[in-house]
């Protein structure tokens, strides 16, 4: 089976061309192929399948095999590995995820993807919706108990679950440790994903971020605009910002029409051949 490795902004999965290849089981494909000490070793992988409704399809699937909605850098991996393969000449594409549609812009140079800007559709504020374990309507700012101590968190729904912690430093974070109990939460019914930010000015915001069945990743797309939701309705940032993650930095943009919008790079690493 042929596959490609890429990465946004460090956060690194494996593309299997489904007009191509065939995968039976792609939980236990990806527990094999992401271990990165026996396997390739990435965050996940993605599986690019035809769509009787949209150009392509993505599907996600996490290092420990379980399945994600929506991943902000992997559609732009899928983008730009669409049309730089060939498989098609649109420089704007609608890509079926499992959070929805999502259209996509292509800025390309010599025929090569520079940057990617993604539609990432608005976000969802409410409790049900993320979902959560509480009585409250929307969670902005609430109190909550992890390992001894209450942090304040602000939680925003971008295709997948997410919550915003605002802090004063992240870099001595020991997010290895504080992560794991944040996704376990018993707030959070389907577990969650948590982003630890610091906000520089108004226009940048510092993240780090413990996703859901990987660990600590480089980048997370929807995280990163999940920061930036939650930033604006804690009256912090402004509707635009730089969002610095350990892999690099994204531009994210809250638009007056409440769609939340995602632009960055991506990248090749390499392609190769497994007996999978």
């Amino acid at each position: 089976m042929r596959f490609t490795k890429m990465h946004g902004i460090g956060n690194d999965y494996i593309y299997i061309n489904c007009f191509e290849e065939k995968i039976e089981d792609a939980g236990s494909c990806s527990v094999r192929l992401s271990n990165r000490h026996t396997g390739i070793g990435s965050d996940g992988l993605v599986l690019i399948k035809p769509s009787e409704k949209a150009d392509f399809c993505m599907e996600i699937y996490n290092s420990d095999g379980s399945r994600a909605q929506m991943c902000g850098n992997a559609i732009r991996c899928v983008g730009k590995y669409v049309y730089e393969k060939g498989m098609t000449e649109k420089t704007e594409l609608d890509i079926e995820t499992d959070a929805g549609i999502r259209h996509i812009q292509l800025t390309t140079e010599n025929g090569i993807v520079a940057l990617v800007r993604v539609d990432m559709g608005e976000p969802v504020m409410e409790c049900s919706g993320i979902p959560m374990n509480c009585d409250t309507e929307k969670a902005i700012k609430i109190p909550i108990s992890v390992g001894g101590k209450v942090y304040l968190v602000t939680c925003v729904s971008m295709g997948n679950p997410h919550a915003v912690v605002f802090m004063n430093d992240v870099d001595n974070l020991s997010i290895d440790k504080i992560g794991p109990l944040f996704e376990n939460h018993e707030l959070f019914p389907e577990r969650i994903n948590t982003e630890f930010c610091v906000v520089e000015s108004p226009n940048r915001i510092r993240m780090r971020v413990w996703e859901r069945g990987v660990g600590e990743t480089m980048a997370c797309g929807t995280g990163a605009c999940a920061s930036l939701v939650a930033a604006v309705c804690c009256g912090l940032t402004e509707r635009k910002a730089e969002i610095v993650v350990n892999g690099g930095s994204l531009s994210i943009e809250w638009s007056s029409n409440n769609h939340v919008f995602l632009e960055g790079p991506a990248e090749f690493v390499f392609t190769g051949e497994t007996d999978e």
